[in-house]
């Protein structure tokens, strides 16, 4: 088992790590919302149609998941991950030579298998290098590179595709991806040392303990995946030209919510801070809906923002807290599959519902879903949770 001595959060290994995710996710999210604005120009793709190139990606994570946590757990972390970088960086430069929306399919399913691999290893190697005691802080710290990079991404890269077109984004995504992989080179992790072999199943892929949380990540994540995908689209039609303002009020959302909720999570457990970023959920829904305005917009921007941040680093320290160090690379899969999941239905289910209900109503639609999030999360997963660590 690895040994978990460290009492110390901000270690050496866990701010390169975390260095490392953060200029990668810059890169990430210069695709997410750039690329339906880029079907719409380059391809003229409908809403349906971006939303399936969308769903393409998420679907590749998905099926991909399962077998990176294995490889995890069987392999040394460090050296999967490095290798899902490598791969995941170069996949960029595709984008720039597409010429058909089938190449496009092709390449956001190799880009989805090698984000489900790598995005998987840096949860776990994160989890690795976080004292048990300050999981949820460390967690929500760690994720907080990502929110960061959701702040900065999409205005600089709104930027570049305004002043240099399409093709230098493609190529400053990979000249971050780059910068990442050299910080990545020098942290370490600690190593497995196993008691037993690792035998490969179907069933080992999942980890049982963490499936009733990630059941409510998926539902959750539904009205994330959606608003990724067609924010920039809405903001259109009811007259805010450039959605980087509503990024940056939704990252600047959720750098609050992770760095107060992680520490909250560990102090008082997950049941008033679940509470309490599903209630902000739901309200930010219907108030984007409701309010097709500049300011409602915007101001729906921040609320889901603290929503979303409460609620992820203590969804996956929950994950986390009842598994063994050599089970955690299936626990992270199992949990970041669902996770994907919930996004990837939500890209293909507003691209499906908005041309039918309307932008509100679909916001509407995931707020009832997420409603359902919360009665399952009291009813089920929280008694669940309890019960098992009673007996962890």
């Amino acid at each position: 088992m690895i040994q978990e001595t460290k009492k110390r959060l901000w270690t050496k290994d866990f701010v390169l790590l975390t260095s490392a995710n953060l200029l990668m996710a810059i890169a990430f999210y210069f695709m997410t919302p750039v690329m339906p604005l880029f079907m719409a120009d380059r391809f003229q793709s409908d809403t349906a149609e971006i939303g399936m190139i969308m769903f393409t990606f998420a679907v590749a994570a998905i099926i991909m998941r399962p077998f990176s946590g294995f490889l995890l757990d069987f392999l040394n972390r460090y050296v999967v991950y490095l290798i899902a970088f490598v791969f995941f960086m170069l996949l960029f430069l595709g984008y720039a030579l597409a010429a058909t929306v089938t190449l496009m399919l092709v390449l956001r399913f190799l880009h989805g298998l090698t984000w489900g691999t790598m995005n998987t290893a840096a949860y776990t190697m994160a989890v690795d290098l976080t004292p048990a005691k300050r999981r949820g802080e460390g967690l929500g710290f760690f994720g907080l590179s990502m929110n960061v990079a959701m702040a900065v991404a999409p205005m600089l890269a709104l930027a570049i595709i305004h002043r240099s077109g399409y093709n230098i984004l493609f190529y400053s995504a990979v000249l971050f991806c780059f910068v990442a992989l050299l910080c990545a080179f020098f942290v370490r992790v600690p190593q497995l040392s196993r008691t037993a072999s690792v035998k490969f199943s179907f069933s080992g892929l999942f980890e049982k303990s963490a499936l009733p949380i990630a059941l409510i990540a998926l539902l959750t994540q539904v009205s994330y995946g959606g608003i990724l995908s067609f924010i920039a689209l809405y903001g259109r039609e009811i007259g805010v030209e450039s959605s980087g303002l509503f990024f940056l009020l939704l990252s600047v959302g959720l750098a609050i919510a992770r760095i107060l909720s992680g520490r909250l999570f560990d102090k008082i457990g997950p049941a008033k801070v679940s509470f309490f970023g599903l209630i902000l959920l739901v309200f930010g829904l219907v108030l984007v809906g409701y309010a097709p305005t500049s300011i409602g917009f915007h101001c729906a921007a921040f609320v889901l923002g603290i929503g979303f941040g409460v609620l992820a680093p203590a969804f996956q320290a929950m994950a986390n807290n009842h598994v063994v160090p050599e089970r955690r690379g299936a626990a992270n899969s199992t949990y970041l599959m669902f996770f994907d999941s919930g996004i990837g239905i939500g890209m293909l289910l507003f691209g499906q519902l908005i041309d039918r209900i309307g932008y509100a109503g679909t916001f509407y639609v995931s707020a009832v879903i997420t409603l359902v999030a919360l009665i399952v999360f009291f009813s089920y997963t929280l008694p669940n949770y309890l019960k098992t660590k009673e007996s962890f």
